[in-house]
């Protein structure tokens, strides 16, 4: 009997479950704490649960659909755009500050997607870094300079 299932799904899910079951056990040996008083644990614990739902999810969307059509090719403009991103916000950050390194990379990653144009970037941009300055400047008290030093005259 052949099981009629996605060979990419399949192998990305496994590797989203393993990756998070991975993570999930070795961050149960930190303190896991309570939601309102998390331990180092916490988030490592449920963002691994997270990885492994959804591998497990994916798996299953693999089963669904048969490995008929060929295989889309490689999006090399968006792994350059995403990973350079990745690199651009890791060296700037403390020069440039939290607002702009916030703005240019959610900008940048929105082209990653070839169905997001000028003005949608724009306006991912300017919600995710209001969003990152509410949820981490705000609530949870980051001590990061909105503007850096290299913006300051």
């Amino acid at each position: 009997m052949a099981i009629n299932a996605s060979r990419n799904d399949l192998a990305s899910g496994g590797i989203f479950v393993a990756l998070g079951a991975y993570f999930a056990l070795e961050a149960l040996r930190y303190e896991f704490g309570t939601p309102l008083r998390m331990g180092p644990g916490f988030m490592p614990v449920v963002l691994g649960s997270v990885l492994v739902a959804l591998g497990i999810a994916i798996v299953l969307k693999g089963f669904r659909k048969p490995d008929e059509e060929a295989p889309p090719p490689v999006p090399w403009r968006g792994i350059a755009l995403v990973l350079g991103t990745v690199v651009f916000f890791a060296a700037t950050i403390r020069g440039l500050g939290f607002v702009p390194v916030v703005a240019i990379s959610a900008f940048v990653t929105a082209l990653a997607s070839r169905n997001n144009n000028w003005l949608s970037a724009v306006i991912i941009a300017v919600g995710l870094c209001v969003l990152c300055l509410v949820v981490f400047v705000v609530g949870l008290g980051l001590l990061v300079p909105l503007v850096g030093p290299w913006l300051r005259f």
